[in-house]
């Protein structure tokens, strides 16, 4: 078991094994396949939104109140090492959380109704809305600011205070829409699409 959770690639490997293994057994009880594109579409969704709104919360409730109490000689190795990594994670789970977000909605029939905001899909459409503005500040704003903060691209020292200090600020407004974005899509999901 070791060699096996000692790296996350075999990990990760057996963790989709075992549903792979939960699918086959739930394809034997029935005698049927019972899933279909929206079956897909949302263990994506809601996969690659843990890995999105669990990065998103870890940068707010941990690492940017934490890195003042840092020693100055230990945060290259957040700087230089952990954080542009997470910033990745971070960007693609915010984008395949949208993408199998619209698959989803699509695949059920409330896509259009949804973000024209219909009075039959409201709730999931404010979700959905919550949701777009959260991904265009990861893609647009959060991760070209942190670029600079972090020394990815080249700016002038001036440049990287005031680009940490945008891309902090846009991700405390991600973390704020995240609340009432989980909300809508949870209620969504237990009868309340409208109002």
């Amino acid at each position: 078991m070791g060699k096996i959770l000692e790296s996350l690639q075999n990990t990760v490997i057996v963790g989709v094994v075992v549903m792979l293994i939960l699918l086959f057994l739930t394809v034997q009880g029935s005698g049927a396949y019972p899933y279909d594109l929206s079956f897909y579409a949302r263990y994506i969704h809601v996969l690659s939104g843990v890995m999105w709104i669990g990065l998103l919360w870890y940068f707010n409730f941990v690492q940017i109140p934490t890195m003042p109490q840092i020693p100055d000689e230990m945060k290259p190795a957040i700087g230089k090492h952990i954080a542009p990594r997470a910033l990745w994670w971070f960007r693609w789970g915010a984008m395949f959380t949208l993408a199998s977000g619209v698959v989803l909605a699509h695949a059920n029939g409330y896509l259009v109704d949804a973000l024209t905001l219909d009075s039959s899909t409201r709730l999931i459409g404010i979700g959905m809305w919550f949701a777009i503005i959260m991904w265009f500040n990861v893609w647009f704003i959060i991760w070209p600011n942190q670029k600079i903060a972090l020394g990815i691209v080249e700016a002038d020292a001036d440049a990287k205070p005031a680009a940490a200090r945008k891309a902090m600020l846009f991700s405390r407004t991600n973390t704020l829409l995240s609340i009432p974005m989980l909300y809508s899509m949870v209620s969504a999901q237990n009868g309340a699409m409208g109002f």
